[in-house]
């Protein structure tokens, strides 16, 4: 007769641990975890490695291996943001992407509408009285829990928010595109510059995952040369009395807006400035809602390398975002390529007789939460961004040269900012690794 352990959950545990930990080790290799474990982690209940818990790899060979759980940073240790603006976007994303982030948390709001940051600031559990109005930036100076602000005010109140934001000591993650105007962009960089704080522009999609494995096989050469792009991001629009119609606040309409996109995104793929600029501007005769803005942009870069982007963005088309690659030997197709969510990268290439459409399944993350997280990092590591104020000032002059081409009928030569020299990403930080 055997003795038999007594039935708990600690043995059950410790019992199927013992048995499947050589087998999941054994099987599939340990070395698909980030960090691999070592041989002696339990199965199941994992085991605490480099200051995170991890697990031995428990899928079979003909499955994906699963990333590591996640490792937040204790509350305490994360940096303090203060959100500036409590409209759509900060409602609807920015705010529920902060419990994804594991370095950032929100610790103050900004509003000018006190019933509405009551509310929020009741639901995030933040203090009373770390809610402020427009004019409190001083009292908001005063607290040591906000290292940082996020801008998300309209364009042409970009620039007043983040001047104060650096006179108030405080790093800032603004919101694109940057500002109104090329003037106000520099003005924000020489601020920050002044005061020894970060300007970091949210150019969201330069960390989202899909976005960055197109960046990937195009700069690896894996296909070939990249010749021809597509770029298209358009939607419709309705309320014409929302702020993004009026162009003192907006500086312009689906361009600065959602064709922002399309060129950030190109010149992010590329590495490179363009040398020329070619654009058309339609706006529908007798709509009110474009009476100060325009409906339509194609614009048309040409760069150095003889590679050419075809871009278009529309407040008047179906919803509908898409990055197109072409090169010698493939195409790359990001699908829903600008939006929050939802990306699609199918990869078309010859395989023999036969073509071959490779779609390509990566982990789905929240580009907000990813953004934060990097300006967060790059506080915390004194880190210079991906996404700088010169990446936002580059965008804002490219912006004025294709209005100008468009106003002409006439290319326009542009190029890479004064004084950066020749290279890729002259305009951009460090190159992301995989903690971001």
């Amino acid at each position: 007769m055997t003795d038999e352990l007594p039935l708990s959950r600690r043995n059950v545990l410790r019992a199927g641990g013992a048995t499947l930990t050589g087998l999941a080790l054994g099987a599939t290799g340990a070395s698909a975890q980030s960090g691999p474990p070592g041989p002696s982690v339990p199965a199941d209940t994992g085991a605490v490695q480099g200051g995170r818990v991890m697990f031995p790899n428990w899928r079979g060979p003909g499955d994906r291996a699963p990333p590591p759980p996640p490792a937040p940073m204790p509350p305490g240790k994360r940096v303090g943001f203060a959100i500036v603006g409590l409209g759509r976007l900060s409602l609807e994303e920015i705010l529920p992407a902060f419990g994804e982030a594991k370095r950032a948390r929100v610790v103050a709001l900004i509003s000018g509408t006190p019933a509405k940051a009551k509310l929020v600031a009741e639901q995030y559990g933040i203090a009373p009285e770390a809610v402020y109005g427009y004019d409190e930036w001083d009292r908001l100076a005063q607290n040591a829990a906000v290292q940082a602000v996020y801008v998300v005010t309209p364009n042409a109140v970009h620039r007043g928010d983040v001047l104060a934001a650096a006179k108030a000591g405080k790093h800032v993650l603004c919101e694109k595109p940057m500002a109104a105007s090329s003037a106000e962009a520099r003005d924000m960089i020489a601020a920050c510059a002044a005061a020894k704080v970060k300007l970091m522009i949210a150019y969201r999609c330069q960390y989202e995952p899909y976005n960055r494995e197109v960046v990937r096989l195009a700069r690896s050469g894996e296909f070939g040369r990249p010749r021809l792009i597509q770029a298209f991001n358009g939607q419709t629009t309705g309320l014409p009395q929302q702020w993004r119609l009026k162009k003192a606040l907006a500086g312009g309409g689906a361009l600065p807006d959602i064709g922002l996109y399309c060129l950030n995104g190109v010149r992010a793929l590329t590495g490179e400035e363009p040398v020329s600029v070619e654009a058309q501007i339609h706006s529908p005769p007798g709509d009110a809602k474009f009476a100060e803005v325009e409906e339509s942009v194609a614009f048309t870069l040409r760069f150095p390398s003889g590679l050419i982007a075809q871009c278009m963005t529309s407040y008047g088309v179906h919803e509908s975002r898409r990055l197109q690659v072409h090169t010698e030997r493939a195409d790359i197709d990001l699908q829903n390529a600008f939006a929050y969510r939802g990306q699609r990268l199918v990869v078309s290439r010859p395989d023999g007789q036969v073509e071959s459409q490779d779609t390509r399944i990566l982990a789905q993350k929240n580009q907000f939460a990813l953004e934060i997280d990097h300006m967060a990092r790059c506080i915390q590591e004194d880190r210079r961004p991906r996404t700088p104020g010169e990446e936002g000032l580059q965008d804002q002059v490219l912006m004025e040269a294709i209005y100008e081409a468009a106003r002409s009928g006439r290319p326009v030569t542009v190029g890479p900012p004064p004084g950066a020299g020749g290279g890729l990403d002259v305009t951009r930080g460090p190159e992301l690794d995989e903690a971001g």
